[in-house]
């Protein structure tokens, strides 16, 4: 997502959210990151949507994924039945998520719009999806847009996939190396807990709150952990080409002395879901 179409004016009343500042969201540009994020950043496991699919099942229903990207939860969603329109402000983004979703042989509309005002249809959607995006997110805004394009009875639901620093030595070293080259990086130490969403749907005036959470050991090879570490907001969707590419041989160096290939990061999968009245 090209995180500086949220502008600063906007979140004058956004509830505080950990490291995450007017400043950093006018700073981060995931448009930025688009091949290696096609390529390389890890959407949630196969668990997470076997787990959805006994919540609201998926065939047959009108989804939107906002904040996109490009494309992960979409296109999952679409090859589980579901007609979706991917939703995010980065053109760069929205290519990518249309080639992938070719290569997958599945349909996905794709709308180059801001999560508080996505420009669907009022009452439109049976599925709300937020994966990885929220917290960029006005709440207030993309909370009541979340509920004009929800139809009454459809589920919003906020999805993260995160590493875990504290259970994943990898994962501790790779952010000490992205300290070094963004000193000022905010966002270091994640615990994979996302609470906003727990109070910001509700105030949207959400109803039939909860909340679920669980592991999951992804495995890297020592590329895709590299790239997957050039997708990160403070890297490549934050810093020049050139402290990019100094991060990257590091990175590089330190996996080929101390980690096996492939070796395994400990994620956090959690996800808040809420009905619109």
């Amino acid at each position: 997502m090209k995180r500086d179409a949220y502008a600063a004016s906007d979140m004058a009343t956004t509830p505080p959210v950990r490291g995450v500042t007017p400043e950093l969201r006018a700073s981060v540009d995931f448009g930025r990151t688009s091949d290696d994020y096609a390529r390389f950043r890890p959407g949630p496991p196969s668990s997470f949507y076997d787990r959805l699919e006994r919540i609201i099942p998926l065939r047959g229903i009108i989804a939107a994924d906002i904040g996109a990207g490009t494309g992960l939860v979409a296109i999952e969603l679409a090859r589980r039945g579901a007609h979706v329109v991917a939703v995010d402000p980065a053109q760069p983004q929205l290519e990518q998520a249309s080639k992938l979703a070719q290569a997958a042989q599945v349909p996905l509309r794709t709308v180059a719009a801001k999560a508080e005002t996505t420009g669907l249809s009022t009452g439109s959607i049976d599925l709300y999806v937020a994966s990885q995006a929220w917290h960029w997110f006005n709440p207030a805004l993309a909370g009541a847009e979340a509920r004009r394009i929800l139809k009454p009875g459809g589920l919003a639901l906020t999805v993260s996939f995160d590493y875990v620093p504290a259970r994943s030595e990898l994962a501790r070293r790779t952010e000490e190396l992205v300290l070094r080259h963004n000193p000022t990086w905010p966002l270091a130490d994640g615990n994979g807990c996302h609470i906003r969403p727990l109070f910001d749907l509700p105030a949207a005036g959400f109803a039939d709150l909860e909340q679920f959470s669980y592991e999951h050991e992804q495995i890297f090879s020592h590329e895709a952990w590299r790239g997957r570490m050039r997708t990160c907001n403070g890297v490549g969707a934050s810093l020049g080409p050139e402290k990019v590419r100094a991060f990257d041989q590091d990175l590089a160096a330190m996996l080929a002395s101390d980690f096996p290939d492939p070796t395994t990061v400990i994620h956090r999968v959690w996800v808040v879901t809420a009905r619109n009245p």
